[in-house]
């Protein structure tokens, strides 16, 4: 069982929780993710890893209730605990001295954007990240990433906090600005990540996008991670998550996304009407 040490909302449905783990928090790279089973006969998910630390023995994850699962782990609390966190799983980020680093993050992915700033500055780069939220009551540790970039490009999609506008449009202004760029990294919804790597393309700037495609076992068995890259399928869970933009197949990754959508639905719907435990 892991302890939740600390957890509350960061912003509407966005849930922080801090939690015991010292054997994962020991391990954690930047870019890896976990397997979360909320107890017995629970689905696992896979999470986002958002920070650690060695020294406490904690890890730090932060999710969106969106679904059955998502919204039973939202309901736990400080002192209550998961019954199993797997991780940390996947390949972690390469990082190294790029040079110049654009790192962007849409949505609840900022949350992993923040250790992939906090590793590449570390390691000699200059970071610009943008960061981009639904509105004002969506954003969430932009002191943590002022903290780790050397420049913040905050913005929202009305305009309530920061800039009125996409991430891409950022990107390009950074692009056309005339600048090097010598490596992107993006992470968010798979339709932003697949505009980020179009962009990217006829310049030839490396870009390394984190899939999140289904998954089920997270250990490279059971296939349902799959993704086509350069013509070759690779397991997101094992292979992964990070793969070059320029190579992914985003219309068949998009369209396996939305493999199980109607059964999510109803799922979900069981949840809502207090019943459907048998769902997962």
């Amino acid at each position: 069982m892991f302890r939740i040490l600390e957890k509350y909302l960061i912003g509407p449905k966005i849930q922080y929780a801090r939690v015991l783990a010292p054997e994962i928090a020991k391990k954690a790279r930047a870019g890896q993710f976990l397997i979360v089973t909320h107890g017995e006969n629970s689905e696992r998910i896979p999470l986002t890893l958002a920070d650690w630390d060695a020294r406490e023995g904690s890890i730090t994850m932060v999710f969106q209730e969106m679904g059955k699962t998502t919204h039973r782990l939202g309901e736990l609390k400080a002192g209550d605990s998961i019954e199993n966190i797997l991780g940390p799983q996947g390949q972690p980020t390469e990082i190294r001295n790029f040079g110049r680093c654009v790192v962007i993050g849409g949505g609840i992915g900022i949350a992993p954007v923040y250790p992939l700033a906090r590793a590449l500055s570390a390691a000699g780069n200059r970071v610009t990240a943008i960061v981009g939220y639904r509105s004002s009551q969506h954003v969430f540790w932009e002191d943590r990433m002022r903290a780790e970039a050397e420049t913040l490009v905050l913005g929202t999609n009305d305009g309530s906090a920061g800039r009125k506008g996409m991430v891409t449009d950022f990107l390009k202004e950074i692009l056309e600005g005339g600048g090097k760029v010598d490596r992107v990294f993006a992470i968010g919804p798979m339709p932003m990540m697949r505009a980020v790597a179009e962009m990217t393309r006829e310049p030839g700037i490396p870009s390394v996008v984190s899939m999140n495609t289904l998954m089920v076992c997270g250990m490279g068995m059971c296939g349902a991670c799959r993704v086509t890259v350069g013509g070759k399928t690779y397991f997101t869970c094992m292979d992964g998550p990070d793969f070059d933009g320029h190579a992914v197949d985003f219309d068949e990754a998009l369209r396996r996304l939305s493999t199980y959508k109607a059964e999510e639905n109803v799922c979900f719907e069981e949840y809502q009407r207090g019943r459907g435990y048998g769902c997962e």
